[in-house]
């Protein structure tokens, strides 16, 4: 086996978007999955992809959701892959005054930015999605946002990857990282050893344990986020749905109010808001989630949080009261702990690379974020983009 030009570790949609792109540059690609693709978060989420247009001044957040809008769209209409994409539009509930105040500013200053966003009333909502709460004071309608299955379109990454020549290498499981003085890297596995001229890390929750093996400290944390799912019905929600609930609650309690991640639902075991995103998938399950909390590598679904979060779904979109859970089911998302990514460079090392702390959106921002560190890598000049995301500025080395 040839050894790689670039090796990525990790098989989500931000390691196999990565493989990819770097494929399409006629790059030679190695990439290791511990398990098999999509089999932690990138498999576990619930597909929302949160576009709202390029807005007059793009930044860091406008390249990532619109970049992977588009990619996502060449990838099943040019490419020919089944994503089970569609642009469905996404309705976020408001729920009281004091969210109808603070979305409706919201609103105002977005669309003065050159944002597709609108504040409808309930009766306006209803005619896009019939089963919202009529009662509610209104709905914030963001028409670009777009869902997918994000099994399928993680896997679909790797397969046009593999098309390409890149090797995807499942049940790899990294146990040793070494930079060579050569600038190169010594990369462990099980299986064998390998060696790459340059190396992305690209593994999510996991990327602060694979740093340690270089002597670096990477502040990533993992955030359980969790999900639940009624049996398969007819169709009967059409959009992603969302809450303001959490969007003022974060907005009032800024980063600094503890030591952690921003846009928390829990310090600890005390909760301190409800957050809420859902859609219907294409085989008819209601999917719901919302949870964010710091417990670890625990993945296991807390039951009491779920019931908050089906109460929560209920009160927007009042049908689920009589759907049972059919299952379960929790994740593992990668939180920094001033809420921005980590893409680019790392600082005093040769030719390593990371693309994490995408948070609860990695399925959304994932794409673009593996096609911003590809270009990177192939041209050897950090996009202009990227300069918000420097991991300069949060990565550093271990005594």
């Amino acid at each position: 086996m040839a050894e790689p030009d670039v090796l990525v570790v990790g098989g989500g949609i931000a390691g196999v978007s990565t493989a990819y792109h770097l494929a399409t540059l006629a790059h030679n690609v190695t990439l290791l999955e511990r398990g098999e693709i999509a089999s932690e978060a990138s498999g576990a989420n619930a597909g929302s992809i949160g576009a709202q247009g390029w807005g007059q001044l793009p930044d860091l957040q406008a390249y990532l959701t619109m970049g992977s809008l588009e990619i996502l769209k060449t990838l099943q209409l040019d490419l020919g892959f089944d994503l089970e994409f569609r642009m469905s539009g996404s309705l976020q509930a408001v729920q009281n005054e004091a969210q109808y105040e603070f979305i409706q500013d919201r609103v105002h200053t977005q669309r003065s930015r050159g944002f597709q966003v609108e504040l409808l009333t309930a009766r306006e909502a209803r005619a896009i999605e019939p089963g919202l709460n009529p009662k509610l004071p209104g709905y914030m309608y963001s028409p670009m946002r777009a869902q997918a299955n994000p099994v399928k379109t993680t896997r679909s990454f790797a397969a046009a990857a593999e098309r390409l020549g890149t090797r995807i290498l499942t049940n790899h499981e990294v146990v040793s990282l070494e930079h060579i003085p050569n600038g190169s890297y010594r990369i462990t596995t099980p299986q064998r050893e390998f060696n790459a001229g340059k190396l992305v890390l690209a593994a999510g929750a996991w990327c602060s344990p694979l740093g340690k093996m270089l002597g670096l400290g990477i502040p990533v944390v993992p955030v359980r986020g969790q999900m639940w799912a009624t049996e398969a019905v007819p169709p009967r929600v059409y959009a992603t749905i969302s809450s303001s609930e959490s969007t003022l609650d974060w907005n009032l309690h800024q980063v600094g109010q503890h030591d952690g991640p921003p846009d928390l639902t829990h310090l600890g075991q005390k909760r301190l808001t409800r957050h809420l995103y859902g859609r219907q998938t294409r085989d008819g399950q209601i999917i719901f989630g919302g949870d964010r909390q710091v417990m670890g590598y625990n993945k296991t679904p807390d039951a009491t949080g779920i019931e908050v979060n089906r109460g929560h779904a209920a009160e927007v979109l009042p049908m689920l009261r009589d759907m049972p859970i059919s299952r379960t089911w929790a994740g593992l998302m990668p939180f920094t702990m001033d809420g921005s990514p980590v893409i680019g460079m790392v600082p005093g090392m040769d030719n390593l690379y990371i693309v994490s702390g995408l948070a609860s959106s990695g399925f959304g921002r994932g794409p673009m974020a593996g096609k911003l560190i590809a270009d990177y890598i192939h041209t050897g000049h950090m996009p202009h983009v990227l300069a918000e995301s420097d991991p300069a500025r949060c990565i550093t080395q271990l005594e």
